[in-house]
């Protein structure tokens, strides 16, 4: 069997795809023998965990979990099956057709959309740099890891796709609280949380709003993960 070694920027995105063996100190086993590895946020811890995935044996790549919505017919819970990916730069690597045709399948009782996933260096955080980044860029959505990990894949010479789900939508914000109170793998710390909150209770609604869009998208997320991801 080829194995799909999976990229997860957080750890409650690697777990919707089920309890994995470790396979090594980064890299995890899933019952269905695929690889997952959870490499925190941003484009050097994906491209070490695509880099750990290679070495233990995938074949191919797949950038998996959350974004941000930048088309602002997109809303929360919308599978996103990426065409391509793009950096802030204006590179573009094309993801695998037939796999993402066969994922599309599988996503057929939810839909899932095509179109481009931009990757940037830092989170936009409201609804004015989502919209430049629309405009400069075309993408539908936007994340930190996809570019890194298409890159990994391109020159290892192995297939790549993106299942992403949005959370945010174009028109939201990320509230300064909540950024303040996440670490680099999406765990919540609440205690700077409450602080935040305390100092910004303006912030409250918005935090609801993202609070009940992170529930749907790991809804969507967590049924496509049953479908399966791989390519076969």
């Amino acid at each position: 069997m080829s194995v799909t070694g999976i990229v997860a920027a957080l750890a409650a995105e690697a777990r919707t795809l089920g309890a994995a063996a470790r396979h090594g100190s980064a890299v995890g086993r899933l019952a269905d023998g695929n690889l997952v590895a959870v490499s925190g946020m941003g484009p050097g811890a994906a491209t070490r965990a695509a880099l750990d995935l290679v070495a233990a044996g995938a074949r191919q790549l797949l950038s998996f979990g959350l974004a941000g919505a930048l088309d602002p017919r997109l809303g929360a819970g919308t599978v996103l099956l990426a065409d391509a990916v793009l950096d802030e730069d204006g590179a573009v690597h094309a993801t695998c057709a037939p796999w993402r045709e066969r994922l599309a399948a599988r996503a057929a009782t939810r839909g899932a959309v095509g179109g481009a996933v931009l990757s940037v260096a830092q989170p936009l955080l409201d609804a004015a740099a989502k919209a430049q980044a629309r405009q400069r860029s075309g993408a539908s959505a936007v994340d930190m890891e996809s570019f890194a990990i298409g890159s990994v894949a391109v020159r290892q010479g192995v297939e790549f796709a993106v299942a992403r789900v949005v959370v945010d939508t174009a028109a939201d914000a990320v509230p300064a609280s909540a950024m303040a109170a996440t670490g680099p793998r999406g765990e919540v710390r609440y205690p700077r949380l409450l602080l935040g909150v305390l100092g910004r209770p303006q912030e409250i609604p918005a935090l609801l709003r993202l609070s009940r869009r992170y529930r749907t998208a790991m809804e969507s997320l967590a049924f496509l993960a049953r479908q399966g991801v791989g390519p076969g």
